[in-house]
């Protein structure tokens, strides 16, 4: 009984961390970037996405790691390694996919050259690389809310 409680508290942990990280994709890419491309003054743009996002990436990588560990104490617990040799379970390579990605950028792409990157191009033409930045947020959160949607369906049976 006492692993039952430990694995509701990964699920719950795990679901939370989804919620925030997902949900904080969903406004950086519907509310913050268009808000943003709306800006003219390319020098305030960049400055406020810069604050913002800077804000933003502390619950991100919280959230990741939160999600990243909770997902694999459950998969551990359940003995599910084997779900990812089962097309069913699609829902379960794509989550982990979109973790992985998140990870990747958050913890290795962005500190070691990514940030510097973005801020390079977004002075040099502002509308273009703010254009990019949106397909690529918007990119990633169709794939996050399709992985979410295979998750809950699946976690309720149907494949």
């Amino acid at each position: 009984m006492e692993n039952f409680n430990y694995f509701v508290f990964a699920r719950v942990l795990h679901v939370i961390g989804v919620v925030l990280w997902i949900g904080g994709v969903a406004f950086v890419t519907t509310v913050l970037i268009p808000s943003l491309k709306n800006i003219n003054d390319s020098t305030n743009k960049l400055e406020l996405f810069e604050q913002l996002e800077g804000k933003f990436s502390f619950q991100a990588k919280l959230a990741t790691l939160v999600t990243g560990i909770s997902g694999f104490y459950m998969v551990e617990v359940m003995n599910a390694w084997d779900r990812y040799q089962q097309l069913q379970f699609w829902w379960m390579h794509l989550m982990t996919l979109i973790w992985f990605i998140f990870t990747l950028v958050l913890f290795v792409f962005e500190p070691l050259f990514l940030h510097q990157w973005f801020h390079e191009q977004a002075v040099k033409d502002s509308a273009k690389t703010f254009s990019q930045v949106h397909t690529i947020h918007k990119i990633l959160l169709a794939l996050s809310l399709l992985a979410v949607l295979g998750a809950v369906a699946g976690a309720h049976g149907f494949y």
